[in-house]
């Protein structure tokens, strides 16, 4: 499931999402973007997704999913590769945007966006008012609740591929490139789920095509 509403309804007008994304950085996986209305009620010690506990954010998480209305926007490596990361973390965003709205039937007076650059202007799909605000993720408690959402679910599936994928140590790094990771890479090479268009990855392909 990538959106759901709450029965119990949002909080009053003004309406405004927040967006946060996980997976910008590592070698392999996808990147993911959230998009959260606040509920009512809010659900309590909502922070930045890295300030954190795992025991914490994973209590959060189905508190946001029951009280919030969220949505979910993933894209994969293949397409990363093809579009670069950037495009596809304005993607995801935009994915993750246009399926609360649809869901909720109406669109948001404003879009708040953790970093300092919006998909306004990068994604034609794109057509709601934005902001980009530094350090969102622990200034605005929606930009809060998508980060936890992201993380948490992009971290879920790192969990379950590598249980296919045993030798990178995804359950620990999450793609990430830790120095396991790298040595896993010379040693069995890159997986499906690897990101090509990434230097340690372009260059463990190289070494396995000069092997």
């Amino acid at each position: 499931m990538f959106c759901a509403i709450p029965e119990d309804g949002l909080r009053a007008a003004p309406l405004v999402i927040g967006v946060d994304e996980a997976g910008r950085g590592p070698l392999a996986g996808p990147v993911v973007a959230a998009a959260v209305v606040l509920g009512k009620p809010v659900p309590k010690g909502l922070d930045d997704s890295k300030r954190l506990s795992s025991k914490r954010r994973a209590a959060l998480e189905p508190q946001i999913r029951a009280q919030c209305g969220w949505a979910l926007g993933v894209v994969e490596p293949e397409e990363i590769d093809r579009i670069n990361i950037f495009q596809a973390t304005m993607l995801a965003m935009t994915q993750a945007v246009a399926r609360l709205v649809a869901a909720l039937g109406v669109d948001p007076e404003d879009v708040l966006i953790d970093g300092n650059m919006t998909p306004a202007g990068r994604r034609a799909e794109w057509r709601w008012s934005a902001r980009a605000i530094v350090g969102g993720d622990g200034l605005e408690p929606c930009i809060s609740a998508a980060s936890i959402l992201a993380k948490e679910y992009r971290d879920r599936l790192m969990r379950e591929a590598a249980e296919r994928h045993p030798h990178y140590g995804w359950e620990r790094n999450m793609g990430y490139g830790t120095a396991e990771h790298i040595e896993a890479l010379r040693v069995y090479g890159p997986t499906p789920l690897h990101r090509r268009s990434f230097a340690p990855v372009a260059q463990a392909d190289l070494f396995a095509a000069a092997g």
